[in-house]
């Protein structure tokens, strides 16, 4: 596949824009206990197939222009690949992370060093949050999930810190226990979710929001299709989301498939994949 660059535009008038992802290498990846329902340790895990899709997925990235920064695996952290449960970057600012799960404890202080190290202003988090998998940014909010994962509380600990309104989601179906599992951005005024995994009032709120939003089917969501990464143009998307592919074209964006099967035993697609960090911006 020839990928195109993310600041071409397409005759549909979509322009994408050039990002800054960080990622982690799944050297260290395997399902050893289960703290979501796609776990299942008594399965077999092939280490080497998930690196393999997961650099499928970096060079995805590249060709399409953006750049692509690597923290380092540690090893007894098999889900530190999910770099975008590590942490929220907006503005130049880094929200740590606080996992809910004592098995991830350790990645939140790893991410957050990384960060610090490369001289970011952070913020050690006060409540138990998990990062990008439960804050979406749009160009004037953060949508912000909780309901399994990320305390309400952090919601507006992340507000205070970041300066950005943030809109409370409530998950209510466990297999979408993060947001970006049920929801993602198509650029910075519109999303693509999944009405079923979110409260009755939320999906009201996201009605409201987004009256032109992409409407996924459960047979899309079941395969973690909403787990996907948008640069307002191009959408890179797991590949057996159907359904969703065919209605992204007809909306105009270009559709970048991708397998990430074996990283899916533990919940995992494109965007668990990707911690994007993004720039100071003039506040206007």
């Amino acid at each position: 596949m020839t990928l195109a660059p993310a600041t071409e535009t397409t005759e549909s008038g979509r322009t994408g824009t050039a990002r800054h992802f960080l990622m982690c290498r799944p050297d260290f990846f395997t399902v050893s206990y289960s703290i979501n329902p796609w776990m299942h340790p008594e399965k077999d895990t092939d280490t080497a197939r998930a690196v393999r899709q997961w650099e499928s997925l970096r060079q995805a990235y590249e060709s399409l222009g953006h750049t692509v920064s690597l923290i380092d695996p540690i090893e007894g952290l098999p889900d530190m690949v999910f770099a975008a449960n590590g942490a929220l970057v907006v503005d130049g600012r880094v929200y740590g992370a606080r996992f809910a799960h004592p098995q991830r404890a350790a990645e939140g202080p790893a991410y957050l060093r990384w960060f610090a190290d490369r001289g970011y202003e952070t913020l050690e988090a006060s409540f138990t949050n998990e990062g990008e998998g439960d804050y979406l940014t749009l160009d004037e909010m953060i949508l912000a999930g909780t309901g399994f994962r990320t305390d309400v509380a952090a919601h507006m600990e992340a507000q205070e810190f970041l300066g950005r309104p943030v809109v409370t989601l409530r998950l209510v179906d466990p297999r979408f226990y993060h947001l970006d599992t049920a929801l993602f951005p198509l650029n910075g005024h519109n999303v693509a979710y999944y009405p079923e995994a979110f409260s009755e009032g939320s999906r009201k709120v996201l009605r409201r929001l987004f009256p032109d939003a992409v409407i996924a089917t459960s047979a899309d969501a079941e395969v973690l299709g909403l787990n996907a990464v948008s640069d307002g143009r191009n959408v890179v998307v797991n590949a057996e989301a159907s359904g969703l592919i065919l209605e992204l074209k007809r909306r105009g964006f270009e559709v970048v498939p991708v397998d990430l099967t074996e990283l899916r035993k533990s919940g995992g697609g494109p965007k668990c994949c990707t911690l994007e960090i993004r720039p100071n911006r003039e506040i206007r």
